[in-house]
């Protein structure tokens, strides 16, 4: 699908950008990749490990909209994975988040209309569904544009699409390294925000995996939802250094104890299908069907249980100790 292809990643130089590129790299022949962030030496970093010949490297900001225009002449497939992310960060800057993740998610989707783009897929957060921090909240507001970006296509062939996932095992801000750094640095315990706390865990590879996957399933309009499992955060401490003990420090600023990707107030929306969810849109598109049962892979999916909610504390699916090891074993590989 991505041979001959030029495909623009927003915030391309993050974790998910280099895994996507490696893996892009491995298994097609591109015509192009543009790598499209604000800073220079992540960009000089990335250039060092990708120099293929396929490989742009084009300094720019979300934000800016006539840049974002110039960036997206001849492409044919765009991942938005350019965000704040940081919870605290968002809570204290709220301005700064709004200004990314929304304004930045009206710039990409304009940009790829003017340019005629084939796809678009927005990398979403479970902090987006039922939201209390500002995070959260930008990040829903952002799913609420691609998704009504596909009624302002009118005549033009582009489709939007969002993806939305869990914590992604070993990603920079994750816990991982945090834990990793107070571990080489000898702490005598690790902190632990709330024992009761739990989250979704992906690999980074699987949640590339996912995004490539959906951009062949696609139709527009769809939030897709990988089935991943669920971890303790006791478990994940107790699995990273097992010998140590956890002190509780309590919840920071716009954190939840469980996360949450598929609300029970949209569960008249969400399809289930062999190895996700879908969650369609609220509104009707004019032009586009809004029955995504089978996707454009021929795959079938059924309407979940009125009530239904995929939540972190209630996953019928949580690693074991020795699971997560293995976890963050094939993370680092």
């Amino acid at each position: 699908m991505f041979n001959n292809k030029t495909v623009l990643i927003t915030g391309g130089t993050g974790s998910f950008g280099k895994k996507y590129v490696k893996t892009i790299l491995d298994r097609y022949s591109p015509k192009k990749i543009i790598i499209y962030s604000r800073d220079e030496l992540k960009q000089y970093e990335m250039q060092q490990e990708f120099n293929a010949g396929c490989m742009r490297y084009f300094i720019g900001d979300v934000r800016d909209k006539e840049r974002m225009m110039q960036a997206m002449r001849g492409v044919d497939f765009v991942i938005h994975a350019a965000a704040l992310k940081q919870v605290p960060a968002a809570e204290y800057n709220p301005m700064e988040c709004i200004k990314t993740n929304i304004h930045g998610a009206e710039n990409v989707i304009y940009a790829a209309l003017a340019n005629d783009v084939e796809r678009v897929i927005a990398l979403s957060t479970d902090k987006a569904a039922n939201p209390i921090n500002l995070y959260g909240a930008t990040k829903l507001a952002s799913d609420k544009l691609f998704v009504a970006a596909n009624n302002m296509a009118g005549g033009y062939k582009t489709q939007f699409a969002v993806v939305r996932y869990g914590n992604v095992v070993g990603s920079r801000g994750s816990v991982v390294p945090f834990f990793n750094k107070l571990i080489a640095e000898g702490a005598s315990s690790l902190p632990i925000t709330d024992e009761r706390m739990t989250r979704f865990w992906i690999t980074l590879q699987d949640g590339v995996d996912f995004v490539l996957k959906n951009f062949e399933r696609m139709y527009g309009g769809e939030i897709f939802v990988p089935k991943i499992p669920s971890v303790r955060i006791t478990d994940l401490a107790t699995a990273m250094a097992p010998g140590l003990g956890q002190t509780v420090i309590g919840i920071r600023p716009g954190e939840k104890l469980h996360e949450i990707m598929c609300p029970a107030d949209d569960s008249h929306l969400t399809l289930e299908f062999s190895d996700h969810y879908v969650l369609r849109p609220t509104i009707t598109f004019a032009s586009r069907t809004n029955d995504f049962t089978v996707n454009k892979l021929g795959e079938t999916g059924v309407a979940v249980a009125q009530g239904f909610e995929y939540n972190s504390g209630t996953n019928a699916d949580f690693l074991s100790v020795e699971q997560i090891v293995e976890m963050n074993k094939l993370a680092e590989a």
